[in-house]
């Protein structure tokens, strides 16, 4: 550790009595000699990387200390200090670096890419940004139950340039979110200096623009950092809204150790030397008599000694034995759904009708609940599927919310950390792209990592034919069905719509939920009025027959049942899948073998579609019973066109019915 013979940081104790002074010192020093350690285990081979925190422990340090402990943090890859004043377990924390059964993520994920619920701490993932809107959620469950409680979320300078920042900080500015956003301004972003990233002369600039009050505090002294978050954090519990915290330091070391420091300017990390956060604070300990020498040496030697007891119990732990089984096991929260019947008296309802219907059944049966979409409050959304919601559910829990798709989905995530449930309406499934990064790199693997549930459905309004040319047609489900920890329900009747939708939301796991817009006001079925849920899962045999099979979802159904009529000659076995993830596998093989020739149909693109899929399970496992080559009938690989005649050109159903008469001949 860097020792000085002269102070470079002026520390103002108001309000730190002797013992707490001490116990400060206590926790910063921990993270600086575990970073010791570290290096020397990176050096010897026995951990694969390290983000090293060297020089900004009193950012991380003075945090934790400053937050409640049943408030969240969501740290980055430099804040170590966070995870031990929280008091993780070292041997815990350890095991996680070298990727062992006893850490946070059992050997699937590195280094501080993790959370624990039970020290109120969620990690980051790869991709700087996303935790931003996480916080917004955490913050948004504490102003909707009233608990008065602060979220401290960290970005550094660099991952302040990603979409995600403006998105949450915006989204907390206008619902008032007790958010602070935390910048670790250490001047790079891995060999980027800040000049090559933003233009701005410092990110409290941006308060203005935000419409949120914005501090600047020395990251290096952590005094002014306890004291400054203290503060802030007093204030939102009791109003809440959200600020803006800059911390200035600097990266002593590397992006991460791999990469050096080669690119800093020559003589910047000795003048940054000089303010060293721990050095300076231990100087300033001895200066007014609070500690000496002897409490040094026994404090390091106490630490260090906590340091090696937890490293070798880590270092004992045996190396992990894959097993496929649990690997599978653990994608989603454990979850057996018990089917509720639909009883009771029905009543004709069109699609849009009997998903409202089972929407607004939802929302009284979980009073957790949360609606999160563009227009979704008072105008009802575009489709009108929530007209009325607000008057019955309050605009606490139907909420509008700015364009910002990435940030809501992040919200929905940080709701169901704090124990709610949301459901979140892309306008459209084509701007679904602008939320993506959240969906398939957080809501689908957070399980899997660290064994949080994100009980978030994704509703998808989907489909051609309406003329809405190629950017709210698209049929965009193989884009997730691709992604392992989602489940994709597709339902095609408004029965299924209603049952199928109080069942994702009844699942504590994160479900995409397709809706056809052109099924929304174009069919009608008498739906049970009391809620009532359908099986995921579980497809469904809308028509038997012996002929030919159509395996099919959404509005292929509709096709093959008019495909059917017209061709009454030909005996089809019209399979619903309904459920894209998980699939129904058994009932496919069964409607192959009844029939022995199969056609599988969807709107989406040929190439890459859910097609290409069910063609090699049923290659693979019904090849035997075939009496003919499977048929892939699909959209044409270009996006949607938008005038009537080209769209009607793109879609399959034309090809669709010339392909079933040349089957049925074969």
């Amino acid at each position: 550790m860097e020792t000085l013979e002269k102070r470079a940081i002026q520390f103002d104790r108001s309000g730190f009595e002797d013992q707490e002074l001490v116990s400060i010192y206590k926790a910063i020093l921990k993270p600086r000699l575990i970073e010791e350690k570290m290096l020397i285990l990176l050096r010897q081979g026995k951990i694969s990387k390290w983000f090293s925190g060297w020089g900004q422990e009193g950012i991380s340090v003075g945090a934790a200390l400053a937050m409640n402990d049943d408030e969240f943090l969501l740290p980055m890859h430099r804040n170590l200090g966070i995870f031990t004043t929280r008091g993780i377990p070292l041997n815990r924390l350890f095991a996680q670096f070298q990727g062992k059964m006893s850490g946070f993520t059992k050997g699937r994920d590195r280094s501080f890419h993790f959370g624990s619920k039970e020290h109120k701490i969620v990690g980051m993932i790869s991709h700087l940004g996303p935790q931003l809107g996480i916080a917004d959620g955490i913050a948004l469950a504490s102003n909707l139950r009233e608990e008065q409680k602060a979220t401290i979320v960290f970005s550094g300078d660099g991952g302040a340039s990603e979409g995600d920042f403006h998105e949450a900080l915006n989204v907390a500015a206008v619902w008032d979110l007790p958010v602070i956003f935390a910048i670790e301004n250490n001047a790079w972003g891995l060999s980027t200096p800040s000049n090559e990233q933003f233009r701005c002369k410092q990110f409290i600039d941006k308060g203005i623009g935000y419409g949120m009050d914005a501090f600047q505090v020395d990251g290096n002294n952590i005094l002014d950092v306890i004291t400054t978050i203290r503060k802030i954090a007093a204030s939102i519990r009791q109003k809440p809204r959200p600020f803006l915290l800059e911390c200035m330091t600097f990266r002593m070391r590397g992006h991460e150790e791999a990469s050096g420091t080669k690119y800093y300017p020559e003589g910047i990390q000795d003048t940054w030397a000089k303010k060293d956060p721990v050095a300076n604070y231990e100087l300033y300990l001895k200066e007014i008599g609070v500690l000496d020498d002897n409490d040094v040496e026994k404090m390091t030697a106490e630490i260090k000694a906590e340091i090696q007891q937890g490293l070798d119990l880590a270092f004992a732990e045996e190396k992990i034995v894959p097993d496929t089984e649990q690997e599978y096991a653990d994608l989603f929260a454990p979850f057996k759904q018990v089917v509720v019947e639909a009883k009771g008296p029905k009543s004709e309802k069109r699609f849009i009708d009997a998903l409202s219907d089972g929407l607004r059944q939802s929302m009284q049966k979980y009073p957790e609940l949360v609606i999160m979409g563009q227009d979704v409050a008072e105008y009802g959304g575009v489709f009108k599927i929530t007209e009325g919601f607000v008057e019955e559910f309050g605009k606490g829990r139907v909420r509008n919310t700015p364009l910002c798709e990435s940030a809501i989905v992040g919200t929905g995530l940080g709701l169901s950390i704090a124990g709610m449930k949301a459901v979140v309406e892309m306008q459209f499934a084509d701007f679904v792209t602008c939320g993506f990064n959240q969906i398939v790199n957080n809501l689908a693997k957070i399980h899997w990592r660290w064994g949080q549930n994100a009980d978030v459905v994704v509703r998808m309004p989907t489909g051609a034919g309406s003329a809405a040319g190629p950017f709210h047609s698209q049929s965009n489900e193989a884009w997730f069905f691709h992604t392992p920890g989602l489940k994709i329900v597709y339902p095609a009747f408004p029965s299924d719509a209603k049952g199928l939708l109080n069942a994702a939301i009844e699942d504590p796991n994160p479900v995409m939920y397709f809706e056809h817009k052109n099924l929304y006001r174009s069919i009608r079925e008498d739906v049970s009025d009391d809620y009532y849920t359908v099986e995921i899962g579980k497809a469904r045999t809308v028509e038997a027959g012996e002929d030919i099979s159509v395996i099919t979802y959404g509005m292929g159904v509709h096709w093959a049942m008019e495909a059917a009529e017209k061709n009454p000659d030909i005996s089809i076995d019209i399979l619903d899948l309904r459920t894209l993830l998980p699939l129904d596998t058994e009932a496919i093989y069964a409607s192959v073998r009844k029939t022995g020739k199969v056609i599988v149909l969807h709107e989406d693109c040929m190439t890459g579609g859910i097609g290409g899929e069910l063609v090699a399970l049923i290659n693979e496992n019904c090849f035997q019973q075939l009496d003919a080559p499977v048929k892939r009938i699909a959209s044409l690989d270009t996006p949607v066109p938008f005038v009537g005649e080209l769209e009607d050109n793109f879609l399959p159903k034309k090809r669709f019915m010339e392909a079933l008469v040349e089957l049925a001949n074969y």
